[in-house]
């Protein structure tokens, strides 16, 4: 794809949880090691969920939870994903403690939950994805925006939009 022909950023409307763990599982298909993805939103906004789609694209049946006290869970995927929530976290010192760049340097990928944290420390060519409720009332219903932070990100979600396109997710 021409660095040209680039998306800015991508806008899905996802109609259930299980649209939004699709659109985990197209993420999955897309991500490389080292790759980072900050996940921005509201409580309940399907953070968690879009998780759960790229844990178990990537390979692992384990129960994805959210790490709000544990504050990072590693999957034993391909690559290696670090599930983090920065939610309880109040300075960006406090996520250099929790090990992300040692998992990105070993081949992993670091999903970031509450990444607006992490963003100054790890998000120089990061992935971003807010997830809002969708207007008109559907509790279910969300829209997820999709930004690249550099080089890298910019040609993944390039790839994305494209498998996105190709599946029928809906697509603004």
């Amino acid at each position: 794809m021409a660095e040209d022909a680039l998306p800015a950023e991508v806008l899905v409307r996802s109609g259930s949880a299980r649209e939004t763990a699709a659109v985990g599982a197209a993420l999955a298909e897309v991500v490389e090691p080292g790759d980072v993805v900050l996940l921005c939103g509201p409580l309940g906004a399907g953070k968690t969920t879009l998780v759960k789609g790229l844990v178990a694209a990537l390979g692992d049946e384990e129960p994805v939870t959210s790490p709000t006290f544990t504050l990072m869970r590693t999957y034993s995927t391909r690559p290696p994903v670090a599930h983090v929530d920065c939610w309880r976290l109040s300075d960006p010192s406090e996520v250099a403690d929790l090990g992300i760049e040692d998992h990105l340097d070993e081949g992993g990928v670091a999903v970031v939950e509450w990444g607006e944290i992490a963003a100054g420390l790890i998000g120089r060519d990061a992935l971003s994805v807010e997830l809002r409720p969708a207007e008109g009332g559907d509790p279910d219903a969300r829209e997820l925006r999709l930004r690249a932070s550099g080089p890298s990100s910019a040609e993944r979600l390039g790839r994305l939009a494209a498998r996105l396109a190709s599946t029928g997710a809906h697509r603004r």
